[in-house]
């Protein structure tokens, strides 16, 4: 069964949210503005990015066909709403909520449009095809964390973590995976939420107690703990790392090297966030970059490279 993922980001974030994509869905296909087609079922609130998901029950070449079909179907809810997934900038809003109201009229139950038992997604394909089915869209939750207790100005933001995690951990079941350079635990917050078994670890003790108030803070376990990433030691599926940059904590060359060096010895992969190009140093560790983008905001620039 195909399911229709509408999505939203802003420009500076448009090649992170592509390189997510790439990492969650392989077989995504555009389905329109901000919308695409994949066969995964993946909750949305797993990504920054991601709005909704609809999951095709119905197509038909127009909303009243599409509601005959509901009304065949006996498409019925105790209360309901229907909601227009935006995949065409071109449709009118009026047409938008004309569609909605066809639709909703051939369901069973109580429109709702506050409170209701089941959403429902109607959305035009880009060859003109119209589809209904079950709507999930993304809560948000995750932005809670921007509001944790210990805060750090270079601290990566809670979308990028988020998504870096994503690119990192496709499939949650059954992976292992390291932060080893995880400062306050951001990552960690991000990973946890999403019920990623990772452990994290910083050279700075102080870095480690934020990060422990973090995870205290939001009810999740102390997976942290003191240790230089070059000492590291243990098998994990991948490696998400922060390279330190600012004045306090920037490495040397050298310490980037054998940092990365660890990080290839206990991990099958990684995503690695710098703020400059470390593709020597990659090379150098042993790592095969496989995909990456550059993040900016305003003149400031991340550049994220996942490897193997």
């Amino acid at each position: 069964m195909k399911r229709i993922y509408t999505y939203a980001c802003h420009e500076d974030e448009e090649a992170l949210c592509a390189l997510e994509r790439r990492s969650l869905f392989a077989d995504a296909v555009p389905a329109g503005t901000g919308a695409f087609v994949a066969s995964r079922e993946l909750e949305p609130g797993r990504s920054p990015f991601l709005k909704s998901r609809l999951d095709v029950r119905l197509l038909a070449a127009s909303p009243t066909e599409l509601a005959e079909l509901a009304r065949g179907a006996g498409v019925a809810a105790p209360s309901f709403k229907v909601v227009f997934a935006k995949t065409d900038e071109t449709i009118p809003y009026a047409d938008r909520r004309e569609a909605e109201r066809i639709v909703g009229g051939a369901v069973r139950g109580t429109a709702d449009m506050r409170t209701p038992a089941e959403r429902f997604g109607v959305a035009r394909l880009p060859d003109g095809r119209w589809a209904f089915g079950p709507l999930t869209e993304n809560d948000g939750a995750w932005r809670r964390h921007a509001e944790k207790p210990r805060q750090y100005s270079t601290a990566l933001g809670a979308r990028l973590a988020r998504a870096v995690v994503n690119v990192a951990a496709p499939k949650l079941q059954g992976t292992k995976a390291i932060d080893p350079c995880c400062g306050i635990g951001t990552v960690l917050l991000e990973a946890l939420s999403m019920g990623l078994d990772i452990v994290g670890s910083d050279v700075n003790p102080l870095a480690v107690l934020g990060a422990r108030e973090n995870l205290t803070f939001y009810g999740y376990p102390n997976v942290v703990r003191i240790a230089d990433a070059r000492d590291l030691t243990g098998a994990y599926d991948a490696a998400i790392v922060d390279l330190p940059y600012n004045l306090c904590s920037a490495l040397q060359a050298h310490e980037r090297d054998e940092l990365l060096a660890a990080v290839r010895r206990i991990a099958a992969r990684a995503v690695v966030v710098a703020t400059e190009d470390v593709s020597e140093s990659l090379r150098r560790a042993g790592f095969d970059a496989y995909d990456g983008c550059e993040v900016r905001k305003g003149a400031f620039r991340r550049l994220v490279a996942a490897v193997r």
